[in-house]
C-alpha cells in the first residue's frame, strides 16, 4: 500500500513540478492566435470551455487502454508502478503536451503534418499512410469489440440484440460522430462518459483502500519479472502498458482538442494534465487487479499474479472487480468501462482519420458533402475489415502505437532544437523509446523472435546512431536561433 500511495503522490508532483518545467520550456504566449478563432468553421475548429475540452481529451486518450493495459502490465510485478509513474511524467505527458502545443503553433495541423514539418517530406508521406491505416484499424476493432461484449451481455432475441445488430448500431453512431460538428455529439456525451470513467476509478481506489488483499511493494524484487509466462520486463512491459505511460495514439487525438483551445495557457492542464490523470487511472487498475486476484481461491502456492493471469480476458477482470467491490453501481460503471470507452475511442479515431486526409488534400471541411467525400472511402474499407480476423493484425497494434509515439518525440526534439528551446525534454524519452520499439519487434513472438541480448544491443545501436545524427544535424544547422522563437 505504501508503494501505491507514493506512486499516486509522484504523479501529482510530476504535474506540479515537471509539468511546470515543460511548460516553461515551451513558453505559452498570452496573446497567441488560436486556431479555434483563426480557422473557426463550426465543425472542427471552434472554441470550447476548458473543462469540457479536458474531459473530451481525457476520454479520447483513455478508452480501455489504461485499464486493460494496466491489468496485463501488473503481471510483471512492481516494475509496472515504476513504468506508469516515470513513463507518464517524463514521456507520455511530455509527448501529449508537445504534440498539442506544436499543433497550435503550426495552425492546427494533424500529426503527420507536424512530423513532416520537422522530419521531412519522406516521413510526412510515411506518417500520412501509417496514421490512416492505424486509425481505420482502431476504428474497426472498436466497433467489433464492444459489439461482441454487448452480444454476450444481452439475451439473444434473434437478429435484434445480436452481434450484427450491435455492429450496425455502433457503426452508425461512428458515422454520425465523424461527420457532425464536434460540439453536437462528442462535445455533449464525452464529458458525461469521461466523468463516469473518473468516478469508476475513484470507486475502485476506495476498494483498494478498504478491501482485503495483498499489494506488491517496490521492495518486492522490482527489476525481476513476476510474469507467469516468464516474459522479460524490458521491453515487454513498456509495450504492454502504453496508455497510462505513453501512447502514439494520443498524438492523433491531441490535435482534435488543440483546435478547440482558447488559450495556450490551457495546454498544460489539458494535455499534460489529461495524461497524468490517465496515469492515475492506470495505477489504480494495476493495483486493484492484483489485490483482487490475491483474494481468489487457487492452487496451493499460486501467486496473485498467477491467479490474475488465470482470470483471462481483462474485461472479465474489470467486471469482477467492479461488481464485487461496488455492486450494482459497479456493474453499470463496468459496462461504461468495457463498452462505452472503446466506442468513444473508435469514433475519434475516424474523426482524426478524416482530418488527416483533409489536411494533406487541402480540402475544407465546412460543408458536409466534403466530409462525406473523405469519409465514404474510410467507412467502406472499415466495413470490409469487419470480415477479417484481426487476431494476427492486432498483435502488432501495440508496437505500432509505441513506434508512432517514438517518431513524434523525435519530431518534437527537432522542433525544440530548431526554435532554440531545451530539446532534452523530448530527446531523452525519444532515445529510450527507440530502444524499446526496436528491441521489442526483434525479440517478440509476433516479431523476429531473436534472442533478448540481440534485440537490446540492436536497439541501443540504433539509439546511438539516431542520437548522433540528431547531434550532427543540430551542429550543422544555420537557421537555429539562440533564443526561443514563435512559429
Amino acid at each position: 500500500m505504501i508503494t501505491f500511495t507514493f506512486s499516486l503522490l509522484c504523479l501529482l508532483l510530476g504535474y506540479l513540478l515537471y509539468g511546470a518545467v515543460v511548460e516553461r520550456v515551451v513558453a505559452p504566449r498570452e496573446s497567441a492566435k488560436m486556431p479555434c478563432y483563426e480557422k473557426q468553421d463550426g465543425v472542427d475548429y471552434m472554441p470550447m470551455p476548458a473543462w469540457r475540452v479536458f474531459l473530451i481529451q481525457f476520454l479520447n486518450i483513455a478508452g480501455t487502454g489504461p485499464i486493460f493495459g494496466a491489468i496485463m502490465g501488473i503481471l510483471f510485478g512492481p516494475a509496472a508502478y515504476l513504468w506508469i509513474v516515470l513513463g507518464c511524467i517524463f514521456a507520455g505527458a511530455v509527448h501529449d503536451y508537445l504534440c498539442g502545443m506544436i499543433c497550435i503553433r503550426q495552425g492546427g495541423v494533424s500529426l503527420p503534418e507536424i512530423i513532416g514539418n520537422e522530419l521531412g517530406n519522406g516521413m510526412r508521406l510515411v506518417m500520412r499512410i501509417g496514421a490512416l491505416i492505424l486509425l481505420v484499424l482502431v476504428g474497426a476493432v472498436f466497433v467489433t469489440t464492444p459489439a461482441s461484449l454487448l452480444d454476450n451481455m444481452v439475451p439473444d432475441r434473434g437478429w435484434f440484440f445480436s452481434n450484427s445488430f450491435w455492429l450496425v448500431l455502433i457503426f452508425l453512431y461512428f458515422i454520425l460522430a465523424t461527420l457532425l460538428p464536434i460540439d453536437k455529439l462528442i462535445g455533449k456525451i464525452y464529458p458525461v462518459f469521461g466523468f463516469a470513467l473518473l468516478l469508476m476509478a475513484v470507486g475502485i481506489c476506495w476498494g483498494i483502500v478498504t478491501k482485503d488483499g495483498w499489494l506488491p511493494e517496490i521492495t518486492d524484487a522490482p527489476f525481476v519479472s513476476h510474469h507467469p509466462k516468464g516474459l522479460p520486463i524490458f521491453p515487454m512491459l513498456c509495450i504492454t502498458i502504453a496508455c497510462g505511460a505513453i501512447s502514439g495514439f494520443h498524438g492523433t487525438q491531441s490535435p482534435l482538442m488543440a483546435r478547440c483551445l482558447t488559450s495556450e495557457r490551457l495546454g498544460r492542464p489539458i494535455f499534460y494534465g489529461a495524461m497524468i490523470t490517465e496515469g492515475v487511472v492506470a495505477l489504480i487498475w494495476a493495483a486493484a487487479a492484483v489485490k483482487f486476484a490475491s483474494t481468489l481461491p487457487g492452487e496451493e502456492g499460486a501467486t496473485a499474479y498467477e491467479k490474475l493471469a488465470a482470470m483471462g480476458n481483462p474485461a472479465i477482470v474489470v467486471n469482477e472487480i467492479s461488481t464485487g467491490w461496488m455492486g450494482a453501481v459497479g456493474a453499470v460503471l463496468a459496462i461504461l468501462g468495457v463498452v462505452a470507452a472503446p466506442i468513444t475511442s473508435g469514433d475519434t479515431a475516424f474523426r482524426s482519420a478524416r482530418l488527416i486526409a483533409a489536411d494533406f488534400l487541402h480540402l475544407s471541411q465546412k460543408r458536409i458533402s466534403k466530409r462525406l467525400l473523405l469519409c465514404l472511402p474510410l467507412f467502406a474499407v472499415t466495413t470490409g475489415l469487419f470480415f477479417i480476423d484481426f487476431n494476427a493484425l492486432w498483435r502488432y497494434f501495440a508496437w505500432t502505437n509505441q513506434t508512432l509515439a517514438c517518431i513524434m518525440l523525435w519530431a518534437a526534439a527537432v522542433w525544440l532544437s530548431r526554435t532554440g528551446r531545451c530539446y532534452w525534454i523530448a530527446l531523452v524519452p525519444a532515445l529510450f523509446m527507440t530502444v524499446v520499439c526496436t528491441s521489442y519487434i526483434l525479440v517478440a513472438p509476433e516479431g523476429f523472435r531473436l534472442p533478448l541480448n540481440v534485440g537490446l544491443i540492436s536497439g541501443a545501436a540504433l539509439m546511438i546512431v539516431l542520437g548522433g545524427l540528431f547531434a550532427w544535424k543540430r551542429s550543422g544547422s544555420t537557421d537555429r536561433e539562440s533564443q526561443p522563437s514563435d512559429e
